[in-house]
């Protein structure tokens, strides 16, 4: 039973990183100090959907279930609900890089949306222009 609820517990945890990495752009917004937390994340979520590698809290929830005796014929909410998000049957290579675009590109213009506003105003110039 407590390695079914760790999987569960890790499976809402994998949820939670991935809405971090397509949305944690935003508290990049409110804060720019999120970046050194979000943009490692992202550039990791982006990565293992381009090469197709396996994120490796995948096999450690697949590990805690077998220990846990497998998946009990009732489904629990995680299960039933938040697994499927997690790994959908229609999960194409195709997809993969679809997914993988979209978090660089929304992340991207989040992100020149804060450079652009970090960047500092230019001087005024001191110069006067020349009578016409």
């Amino acid at each position: 039973m407590l390695h079914q609820l760790a999987a569960d517990g890790l499976a809402v945890l994998h949820l939670l990183f991935i809405l971090f990495v397509l949305t944690g752009g935003f508290l990049v917004l409110r804060n720019s100090k999120w970046a050194f937390v979000h943009l490692p994340a992202a550039l990791w979520a982006a990565t293992v959907e381009f090469t197709g590698w396996l994120c490796p809290l995948t096999p450690l929830e697949n590990w805690l279930r077998l220990q846990g005796g497998g998946v009990p014929n009732t489904s629990s909410f995680v299960e039933q609900y938040l697994l499927p998000l997690l790994y959908p049957e229609v999960l194409t290579r195709g997809l993969q890089i679809t997914l993988g675009l979209a978090v660089i590109v929304l992340n991207g213009l989040v992100y020149f949306r804060v450079y652009r506003r970090k960047r500092p105003a230019p001087a005024p110039s001191d110069r006067q222009e020349p009578p016409d």
